[in-house]
């Protein structure tokens, strides 16, 4: 699809499968636009069709018309700007893809907390006059490294939103698990909820909400006994792969909390390596690679090239 912005306007040529359609059916059904985002486009009369203001329920589109849509209205910065070295993966007026270093929260738990993720990237924003507040799309653990999405409008991220809700977003993993993982491949669907005895942690438990990993092993090492595996996410649970990992007894390489051992700076060998979506708007397919960083004790740029040439699935 052409898309274009222009200030703070995005223009959409209509393409031939929208010919027909009302405008209110591209927002509602083509992009799920948020009630309460419909009535702003509406009331400011922010959404227009070739330059005019038509019904939104009788107009219709046809192949190759122009649709504006107000979606880049400035907006105040709603976090602390910090700054950050940010690690910028993919970029585009509607999204970024960061590399979050080990050793940071995604987002401020406390009204005190300045140094997350979401704190370098305002700051970023800031700097390059991007007028918004990032939004996360998907969080990774403090101590896990590699591909966040961001996005750059309230558009942007309830689209982002449906796609993970629907799995349309694929997030490849390597991890050093301890042991030799067997079967060299496989499907761990074991419910995950909190460990009532330990305020963070979880378990798998009957009662808690469903959860499935895929996991393939990629090369067992013999003499520190680890495998280095790649994993995908069907859900996404709090700690998930962790605990899963731990469930079948191949916890991660320096994961205290769930059984695993070794004395790392970092506290587990887990990178979120690979993030493959297709993009709201263009509706092309992105792929993102994360690298590690180069002091990383787990892991190699080497290993996520491996990644690159891949289909998603495992």
């Amino acid at each position: 699809m052409k898309t274009k912005r222009t200030g703070d306007w995005l223009e959409v040529q209509i393409p031939e499968k929208w010919d027909g359609y009302t405008i209110e059916k591209i927002l509602k059904k083509e992009w799920n636009v948020p009630r309460k985002l419909m009535h702003s486009f509406r009331s400011n009369r922010e959404v227009t069709l070739n330059n005019e203001n038509p019904h939104w329920k009788t107009a219709k589109v046809k192949e190759g018309d122009t649709l504006r849509i107000r979606l880049f209205r400035p907006q105040a910065l709603e976090v602390t700007p910090t700054y950050m070295d940010i690690d910028v993966i993919y970029e585009d007026d509607h999204l970024l893809v960061v590399n979050k270093p080990a050793g940071i929260f995604t987002h401020p738990n406390t009204p005190d907390d300045h140094d997350t993720l979401v704190n370098g990237v305002a700051f970023y924003f800031q700097m390059n006059g991007i007028e918004s507040t990032p939004k996360y799309v998907h969080r990774l653990d403090r101590d896990t490294s590699g591909a966040i999405l961001f996005a750059k409008h309230d558009l942007a991220i309830a689209m982002l939103g449906k796609e993970l809700q629907e799995r349309k977003i694929k997030r490849t993993y390597i991890a050093l698990a301890q042991g030799k993982v067997k079967p060299r491949r496989g499907e761990i669907d074991q419910p995950i909820g909190k460990d009532r005895h330990h305020p963070v942690r979880r378990r798998v438990s009957e009662g808690g909400q469903p959860a499935v990993t895929h996991y393939e092993m990629i090369t067992y090492d013999p003499a520190h006994k680890v495998s280095l595996i790649k994993l995908q996410l069907q859900t996404g649970r709090t700690h998930q792969i962790r605990v899963h990992l731990s469930h079948i007894g191949h916890p991660l390489v320096g994961d205290k909390m769930y059984g695993g051992k070794g004395s790392f700076d970092y506290n587990q060998a887990l990178h979120a390596a690979k993030l493959t979506l297709i993009h709201p708007f263009t509706e092309k397919e992105i792929k993102c690679l994360a690298k590690p960083s180069s002091d990383s004790p787990f892991f190699t740029s080497e290993q996520v090239e491996g990644l690159g040439d891949e289909n998603t699935g495992i």
